[in-house]
């Protein structure tokens, strides 16, 4: 089965609950989605409203991923840059595949649909994204397309004395 992808849902209530249930099941799982273990859906709430907010005022834009129950399997969101200079790139931020559905090759769909969607995005030329160092994140992205770009050594403090590297990956469209 694959996951069945939607840019621009409706927020409906059953959507609001699949995206927190999947960012607090990713972060209790170790994932680096801007939370660290233990995080419940309380935790993760008002992240989520900043990304409703943003996505209300035309900033930012959800493409979500459904498995063949109707479930939030996958999520990513763009943010648009509001520098004059920078608008020809999007970011893409919160990129997740529920742990039970990972190792099927939905992250590739996901990114491959993440592409899709910003082709189709008028005057954006790349994706742009950071991920946490020391989980091979680097690796999984490099080999859907995305080149390392820059590092910022130690940047995220995931606990005292575990510091993380910011690892900024790009993709260009052209």
């Amino acid at each position: 089965m694959s996951l069945t992808f939607t840019l621009d849902p409706a927020v409906t209530p059953a959507l609001r609950d699949g995206v927190l249930e999947l960012w607090a099941d990713v972060s209790n799982t170790g994932g680096s989605v801007g939370f660290v273990p233990p995080v419940t859906a309380d935790d993760i709430r008002p992240e989520l409203v900043k990304h409703f907010v943003a996505m209300a005022e035309g900033r930012t834009r959800l493409l979500v991923g459904h498995d063949e129950s109707g479930e939030v399997a996958a999520t990513a969101f763009f943010s648009f840059n509001t520098h004059r200079l920078m608008r020809h790139w999007v970011w893409l931020y919160t990129v997740m595949v529920h742990p039970r559905h990972q190792g099927r090759g939905y992250g590739r769909d996901l990114l491959a649909a993440a592409e899709d969607a910003a082709r189709g995005f008028d005057g954006i030329g790349a994706i742009r994204l950071t991920c946490r160092g020391g989980n091979g994140l680097e690796r999984f992205y490099g080999s859907c397309g995305y080149k390392e770009v820059g590092r910022v050594p130690g940047a995220i403090r995931v606990a005292p004395g575990d510091d993380r590297d910011d690892v900024f990956m790009l993709l260009p469209l052209t």
